[in-house]
């Protein structure tokens, strides 16, 4: 980070708020270079120059923080697909690229860490593999001086608090990021839960308690469905709190964006048809919003998020980042415009024969 940059924690206690755009697994499959189900970020070797472009994008729309995309870059997902040669170099490519952007936009840049998808509370064996895991990720990241690391997606505590535990133990006091992910529609007393059975408010709680700087949600849950339960974990923690939701309108009856399903046939949206249940910019303004009235300072969009969706909430949250050069203005416009200069005639038509079923 340099000299110029505002440090995070300094940020936190100043009262200020954090953007941290995510959600770049999505992205980059919806551009066609990544594969769904898979999930694995090749595109960080097979075209660099997009990810970098990626970062640069997002920060343009009003990201404080450039997130190297080592989501998933992580030994038990690359050796799924018999490339776990390739882990350290995908790693420093994703942060080489990210210290660069950082740089010359003057923005933080967090390290990352994830979901192992091998943990398991009944299989304790494997935790000290899953520590391994995130100890080689942190210390490659200390290697581009990362202002903190993300731990993120977890959806067993079990599996958070070893993320902590690695970052406290491995991470020279960096800042640690712990974010759960609410998959679970399983409830416990009529609370939301992990996958290890404890209720979200009190998971965040541990979290705290074991020395998390910032604690909350991230993915699984759209901004509906996902804010009431960071109302409650306002209520019991002090720390700084997380809220970084996925962009899709999910409901008290389909609240994760796993279960969503098409209204016209019925069936699961879950990955490639999700559009159809996608937020629109006012649900992600009113989410800022909220975010800003409960005092959640670290927040973003996860799976689905665009650069557009970024500056929206950026602007909710009273910034004017770059973007907002190009943010909506229909004063020109030929149909809805109040400009002097546009035809008037020819908006009335427009207007006359765009909204009223005439027969002419």
């Amino acid at each position: 980070m340099s000299k110029e940059v505002k440090g995070f924690m300094e940020r936190l206690k100043d009262g200020e708020s954090v953007i941290a755009a995510e959600g770049y697994l999505f992205y980059f499959e919806r551009l066609g270079y990544l594969q769904g189900g898979y999930w694995l970020p090749v595109v960080i070797l097979e075209h660099p120059e997009y990810v970098k472009d990626a970062y640069r994008h997002f920060v343009h729309a009003g990201s404080d923080v450039v997130e190297a995309f080592t989501y998933y870059a992580h030994r038990e997902k690359l050796s799924l697909m018999n490339m776990e040669d390739k882990i350290e170099l995908i790693n420093r490519e994703a942060l080489r690229l990210g210290r660069e952007v950082a740089d010359e936009t003057g923005t933080l840049l967090a390290g990352n860490i994830c979901n192992t998808n091998i943990y398991h509370p009944d299989s304790p064996e494997r935790n000290e593999q899953i520590t391994a895991m995130f100890k080689e990720m942190i210390d490659w990241a200390l290697d581009y001086k990362i202002d903190y690391v993300i731990g993120e997606t977890f959806m067993y505590l079990g599996e958070a608090m070893l993320a902590l535990e690695a970052i406290k133990k491995y991470g020279k006091g960096l800042p640690a990021v712990i974010m759960l992910a609410a998959y679970p529609i399983a409830t416990k007393d009529g609370q939301a839960i992990t996958s290890d059975g404890v209720p979200l408010t009190e998971a965040c709680k541990k979290l705290e308690d074991a020395g998390a700087d910032v604690v909350g949600l991230n993915c699984s849950r759209g901004p509906a469905t996902m804010m009431p339960i960071m109302r409650e974990i306002r209520k019991v923690c002090k720390v700084p709190l997380a809220a970084l939701p996925v962009p899709y309108r999910t409901t008290p009856e389909e609240p994760t964006f796993l279960v969503l399903s098409d209204p016209k046939t019925g069936e699961h949206l879950f990955p490639t048809n999700l559009e159809v249940a996608s937020c629109s910019h006012g649900d992600i303004e009113e989410f800022g919003k909220e975010c800003k009235e409960l005092g959640i300072q670290y927040v973003g969009i996860c799976c689905g998020n665009r650069p557009c969706l970024t500056r929206t909430l950026a602007e909710s949250l009273g910034r004017k980042p770059p973007g907002s050069r190009f943010s909506k203005d229909m004063s020109k416009n030929v149909t809805y415009g109040t400009d002097p200069r546009v035809k008037k005639d020819v908006a009335a038509d427009n207007m006359k024969l765009y909204y009223n079923k005439i027969e002419v």
